[in-house]
């Protein structure tokens, strides 16, 4: 059997989708006009389209986001989204509203968002038993409970982060935001609170941390991991980032698109093989990538695999949530212009420069020139202020690594090559591209024998091979003609044209679509009682809950719950472990407990620890 594999890229606009697509990912998720997770990340109609009718080119995929909790009377609007992007030839649409579920919808194939909490075989088996297509895992699990999925399942996708920001809970398990400022992450409206600075103050009133981002994590990579995550089962490879821009997008996708090209070549069976298997691309084309893609100049917090191998390295970024960026060296000499850093690197004006100020928070400031001296490398910035001798100084903006991406971007093209034969009745072009796709276009005509023949083969040759500005790259030229014929530079054109054009129609007759459909059945669902954090917010959604065995539901939290006292928020990550103070450790501090987490604007939240002997089974619940 042939496992398909695809990158899968975020796309905050068509430009970004663009990019995405050129440096080699085989889909892009791109949000709707609304009802996406990412309320700030919205797009028309009319540009998502656009991104279809370009991805389809290569046979990539376009996934939309629809992907909030939704009150009744949204749900028609939801219903009446999801019609037009299916007729619009979307690949698959992104949900967490179980009500959606009891709607007509049209056969697009429906993905469930990791904020449905895709964290346990039985639950995402129950999605493959409901028709889903793919579940998004959360973005905690081990390689091992990543096996132990899909030990359970048999036909759904499962698809994985691999790079980008981490949210520290449990995704569609967070109601912080919401219960502190009324802005729900499950309808698109996170606030972040989690990259705010916290007191941590122990039972007895003692401040133990102060003013530090003790729930703020620093970004997933993975991309040394994909092979093990192939083999785990895999299929789809996310890169977060919704938000980012242009240069993020083509930096990030063409590092893992290097990065997953080698390890499906480490798989792959022997062309001799008797009955090939192995993964392979989902999509077509090759992309000429940019200049050593480096993951350190795109946008990160520090880097973490997270828990895949389990506990490790610590996730949390305490220090800030802003990207400090690559080091440079420390301030060895200080003038009210600039200052001297002992470093070999080089810098340019524009570049963003970071540093530690005095009372620890980041700072930063622009560079305006630079000279190298016997003492190390002068920059002048825009302002000195805050910066002293022995200083860390960080670059967290490289405008010549950009400037070489505007200057280079991406390139994806589809191989081709061509015959040029005779027929009865005068000339016929025949193009095969890398699918084994064929189009053929015929010229009639008489055929005049060439009186230069060599110069008619060396034209031939050179006119069909100049498939610029097209999708396509020539990889061969074969003439299949009893003798060299003279063919017109214009008519050779014109064939081309016209074979390339006859093939991109073929193309998108013969690329592969998929379709969906939700079965309506009563399989158990995997809990028979639901809390608040089963985001039942709409009379749908308690109607699938029943049907499918549950027997008490509570109502979401965005339907006005009370949520003081209650869990707020729900983790693997814990403050402890963070801190070195993890009770299992030898020496670790006997604290006065509960613990608590306070604000810059007085909220306190109560931490409770879920402490284990098996690792995997700690975690953090904190409560408002």
């Amino acid at each position: 059997m042939i496992m398909v594999t695809e990158l899968l890229a975020p796309a905050r606009d068509y430009s970004c989708g663009v990019a995405a697509i050129d440096a080699g990912a085989d889909a892009v998720y791109i949000g709707a006009p609304s009802f996406g997770a990412r309320a700030k990340a919205g797009n028309a109609l009319e540009d998502i389209a656009r991104l279809v009718h370009y991805a389809h080119l290569y046979w990539a995929r376009v996934y939309v986001t629809v992907n909030t909790l939704l009150y009744d009377a949204e749900i028609p609007q939801a219903v009446e989204l999801i019609e037009a992007l299916h007729a619009l030839g979307v690949d698959g649409a992104i949900i967490q509203d179980v009500g959606l579920l009891e709607c007509d919808l049209p056969p697009i194939p429906l993905i469930a968002s990791t904020q449905m909490h895709n964290f346990t075989p039985a639950r995402v088996k129950f999605l493959e038993q409901i028709g889903f297509h793919r579940a998004i895992l959360a973005r905690e699990l081990t390689l091992s409970e990543i096996q132990a999925i899909r030990s359970a399942t048999t036909t759904i996708e499962l698809e994985s982060f691999v790079h980008g920001a981490l949210c520290v809970s449990y995704s569609g398990q967070c109601a912080m935001s919401y219960a502190v400022g009324g802005r729900s992450g499950n309808r698109g409206e996170c606030a972040q609170p989690c990259r705010r600075r916290y007191d941590l103050v122990d039972g007895q009133g003692h401040v133990l941390q102060h003013s530090r981002h003790l729930l703020s994590l620093r970004d997933m990579n993975r991309i040394t991991d994909l092979g093990a995550l192939l083999d785990a089962g895999v299929s789809s490879f996310k890169i977060e980032g919704r938000l980012k821009d242009v240069p993020y997008v083509t930096t990030v996708v063409s590092a893992y698109r290097q990065a997953l090209d080698d390890a499906l070549a480490e798989r792959a069976i022997p062309e001799r093989s008797q009955s090939p298997s192995g993964p392979k691309r989902s999509s077509s084309g090759q992309s000429r990538f940019i200049p050593v893609p480096d993951l350190g100049k795109a946008f990160n917090r520090g880097f973490t695999p997270y828990f895949l191998r389990g506990r490790g390295v610590s996730p949390g970024a305490t220090r800030t949530p802003k990207m400090v960026g690559e080091y440079l060296g420390s301030v060895v000499a200080l003038s009210p212009r600039s200052f001297v850093v002992e470093s070999d690197a080089e810098v340019s004006n524009g570049d963003g420069l970071a540093f530690f100020g005095p009372s620890d928070e980041l700072t930063g400031t622009v560079v305006n020139g630079s000279r190298r001296t016997h003492r190390g490398l002068e920059i002048t910035p825009n302002s000195t202020n805050g910066v002293v001798v022995g200083q860390s100084i960080y670059r967290n903006h490289d405008r010549a690594y950009e400037t070489s991406i505007a200057a280079s971007p991406p390139v994806r093209t589809l191989s081709v090559r061509f015959v040029l034969g005779e027929t009865e009745k005068g000339l016929r072009l025949h193009v095969e591209d890398e699918d084994g796709t064929v189009a053929y276009v015929d010229s009639d005509g008489v055929l005049t024998p060439a009186q230069k023949p060599d110069q008619a083969e060396a034209t031939a040759r050179r006119q069909l091979a100049r498939t610029g500005g097209t999708q396509y790259r020539c990889t061969e030229v074969e003439l299949m003609w009893s003798q060299p014929i003279f063919v017109p530079v214009s008519k050779l054109n014109d064939l081309r044209r016209a074979a390339l054009a006859e093939l991109t129609r073929v193309r998108e007759a013969n690329r592969p679509v998929r379709s969906g459909r939700i079965l309506r059945n009563e399989v158990p669902y995997p809990e028979p009682v639901l809390d608040y954090r089963g985001n039942a917010l709409n009379s749908r959604a308690v109607a699938f809950y029943r049907r499918h065995g549950v027997v008490q539901i509570e109502p979401a939290a965005e339907s006005g719950l009370d949520l003081r006292g209650r869990p707020v928020m729900s983790t693997r990550y814990c403050i402890k472990d963070e801190l070195g103070w993890c009770p299992h450790l030898e020496g670790a501090p006997r604290l006065s407990e509960p613990l608590y987490l306070v604000d810059e604007a007085g909220h306190r939240y109560r931490l409770h620890f879920r402490c284990s002997d098996y690792p995997e089974r700690c975690g953090m619940d904190i409560s408002y």
